[in-house]
């Protein structure tokens, strides 16, 4: 039956349905402002507020009033943690904006607070550190980061320091709100402290090395106090070997037997050989090709074996090396090495042959030391005092040089492959004797030393500082001296802005200068880098300093830099300009790979 409305009964029913139409339109809100806090307060509020997702869609006043009426409990809620119990919080909606100000009032303190450990662990001198250090104390704000990582941190040093039955048999924060108040309550049982145990290994698919060669790495006799750290140096040691590609080391407390833990390792041999080939160029040694052949393990006494020839237009070099793991005393290898380089540039004709017998040992995570003993023959002429008659050879001359030598190299930061805090160095030293011109007998003793040190600023930027120290002390005029024997100055990791060995003492040839190396260097450098994006980069540096026999003749360049934080590691371009009269108007350097 058909139905029709009349006058005043149609007015009404069309006002019903604007009605309900308006009250069913979709409102969108645009963003939330939070005032009276500070930024760890404020964001912690910001991504609990339920509303915070629907910023920028579109939903019913209904459903909008409903996340709005949440606001004030999420706020509250969200400041527990920071020890605020009884802000005062006020919402207010401004079109598509809402504004949330809060007043935190005072904060919930801590009035009494008891943390213990018992048994064994509660005579243990780092748990104790730990329990001595627990956050918050009494009298500080009630707050529940610093809380669960106090909490954390001894739970985790019970583990490593194996207390494998501890247990937390109390734990408790009553909160009186009214007082605003907090009292804590933690109590550990720590029960006995495990030992270190057996440490079993298995290569698979099949062995490569000799177990009782990896036994050698194990620091610690059976029965030893239980320390996770000694764990993680048996991992570490088994990775610098590099005879494996995946290790696996297991602790088992639960199989153990008078409560000594058994180790189990688990090792996957690499590839046993690896080849390399790639191209070069440099501006002094032309184009080449480089081509690289190690093997991993000859034997299963774990031998390794390693050949290099880096064969360029003005300079070639082969190097041979044959390492013997060295694991007595300290972490490390016998290393024999050899190695033919010969030099044919537009100043200087040099030929060196060098053998090195060295004992590498890792003494600690952040220091290695390497003792050798150096074999040296050199022969090298200028070409500045070539007369320019064929028939004439050239004024060789030679020397020949024994002497022992130590490094040792120290890294201590927070990232190695980009360090934001720490530093880097290096020393060396070295003296021996020699002979000279036929028949000249002379001493020479060398020292060298590089730091590098990082300061992060803020999250996206950090200073980079580097410094360096070179000294020869000898009987010998320094144009007796071996050229690998004396220090050169200019190009990256040095001055940049100046060509490489640019900078220090030279020689000309047709009206073209050559730096023939010095008895001492010193150099120096500053850099700023800002990470504009998060792989993206920019720097700007000084560098400074030369290389000299008596007085340093300073040089500096300045210059720019872009930075790439690739997947395989940083790259550093850089464009720099000398100040002082550089052979080239501009340098570019390519940097790739760890700065330490």
């Amino acid at each position: 039956m058909p139905i029709s409305f009349r006058g005043g009964a149609t007015a009404a029913l069309l006002f019903a349905l604007l009605c309900a139409a308006f009250g069913a339109r979709a409102t969108e809100i645009s963003r939330i402002d939070i005032t009276g806090l500070d930024g760890a307060m404020a964001d912690n509020v910001r991504q609990s507020l339920s509303l915070a997702e629907a910023i920028g869609r579109e939903h019913s006043e209904r459903r909008l009033q409903y996340l709005l009426d949440a606001v004030e409990r999420e706020t509250r809620e969200a400041l527990e943690p920071f020890g605020y119990y009884a802000p005062i919080v006020r919402v207010r909606r401004d079109g598509g904006v809402v504004r949330v100000a809060v007043e935190a009032g005072a904060p919930v303190r801590v009035r009494r607070r008891s943390v213990a450990v018992e048994g064994e662990a509660g005579a243990d001198a780092v748990v104790r550190e730990d329990v001595a250090a627990f956050r918050p104390g009494a009298g500080e704000p009630l707050d529940h980061v610093a809380y669960e990582a106090s909490k954390g941190r001894i739970g985790r040093r019970l583990a490593e320091r194996g207390y494998f039955d501890a247990e937390l048999a109390r734990h408790s924060v009553e909160v009186t709100r009214a007082q605003q108040a907090a009292d804590i309550d933690l109590l550990w049982r720590s029960g006995a402290r495990y030992t270190m145990g057996d440490v079993s290994f298995s290569q698979a698919p099949a062995s490569v090395v000799d177990a009782d060669l990896l036994q050698k790495l194990v620091s610690w006799p059976k029965g030893a106090p239980f320390l996770q750290t000694r764990v993680e140096r048996l991992r570490e040691s088994l990775q610098r070997l590099d005879y494996f590609a995946a290790i696996d080391v297991e602790i088992h407390p639960e199989n153990a037997t008078g409560r000594q833990v058994p180790v189990a390792v688990s090792l996957t041999p690499a590839r046993r050989s690896i080849y390399t080939a790639g191209l070069s160029y440099g501006s002094d040694s032309g184009a080449g090709v480089r081509l690289g052949m190690e093997r991993r393990y000859l034997n299963r006494r774990g031998h390794k074996a390693q050949a290099q020839l880096d064969f360029a237009q003005r300079r070639k070099t082969l190097t041979l090396q044959y390492r013997i793991p060295a694991f007595a005393w300290l972490d490390g290898w016998y290393t024999l090495g050899l190695q033919a380089a010969d030099e044919q540039t537009d100043y200087i004709d040099n030929r060196r042959v060098e053998f090195v017998a060295s004992r590498s040992g890792q003494v600690s995570r952040e220091l290695n030391a390497v003792a050798g003993l150096h074999v040296l023959r050199e022969r090298w002429a200028y070409a500045a005092e070539d007369d320019g008659n064929p028939s004439t050879p050239p004024d060789y001359r030679y020397a020949s040089f024994t002497y022992p030598q130590l490094d040792a190299a120290y890294v201590g930061v927070d990232n190695r492959l980009m360090p934001r805090r720490g530093f880097g160095a290096t020393a060396a030293v070295r003296g021996g004797l020699g002979q000279v011109e036929a028949s000249r007998r002379v001493s020479v003793v060398q020292a060298r030393a590089t730091l590098q040190w990082f300061h992060g600023l803020g999250q996206t930027s950090r200073l980079i500082t580097r410094g360096e120290l070179g000294q020869t002390w000898s009987d010998a005029p320094v144009g007796t001296l071996p050229p690998s024997l004396r220090f050169h100055a200019g190009g990256e990791r040095s001055i940049r802005g100046y060509g490489w060995r640019e900078v220090g003492p030279r020689v000309g040839v047709q009206g073209r200068r050559f730096a023939v190396g010095a008895r001492n260097v010193i150099t120096s450098s500053i850099e700023y880098e800002r990470y504009f994006r998060p792989q993206w980069g920019f720097a700007v540096f000084v560098d400074g300093g030369s290389a000299f026999n008596r007085r340093p003749d300073w040089h500096t360049g300045v210059g720019v830099g872009l930075r790439w934080k690739s997947p395989v590691g940083p790259v550093r371009i850089d464009i720099a300009r000398g100040i002082k009269n550089p052979d080239s108007p501009f340098q570019i350097y390519l940097g790739l790979g760890a700065e330490l």
